[in-house]
């Protein structure tokens, strides 16, 4: 076998993989879009969140608001997985 056989042999290799491959993407049949489950539009109204957003708009005074400190203390102990202190759990006040 020359090098020009083996080059067209190469090509003719490339061209089937390539048709075939266009093939199956063509055939599949694409998934519909999944929409927003309900637990997250329920996330929007979530008063720690919004606490959260307060004390990120707070910038540096954050640190000095009670509030903040406890919304971020509970925040904390939600993702570890800690258990929360005997306090009540957050609730907006009013801000």
């Amino acid at each position: 076998m020359d090098g020009k056989m083996l080059a067209r042999l190469g090509a003719i290799i490339f061209v089937a993989v390539a048709i075939t491959a266009t093939a199956i993407e063509m055939t599949r049949k694409e998934e519909a879009p999944v929409s927003a489950p309900a637990n997250l539009q329920q996330a929007a109204r979530n008063p720690l969140r919004e606490e959260q957003h307060r004390c990120q708009q707070l910038g540096q005074k954050a640190a000095d608001d009670s509030e903040c400190m406890r919304a971020w203390a509970e925040t904390r102990d939600r993702f570890l997985g800690r258990t929360p202190a005997p306090s009540p759990p957050f609730q907006n006040e009013g801000h």
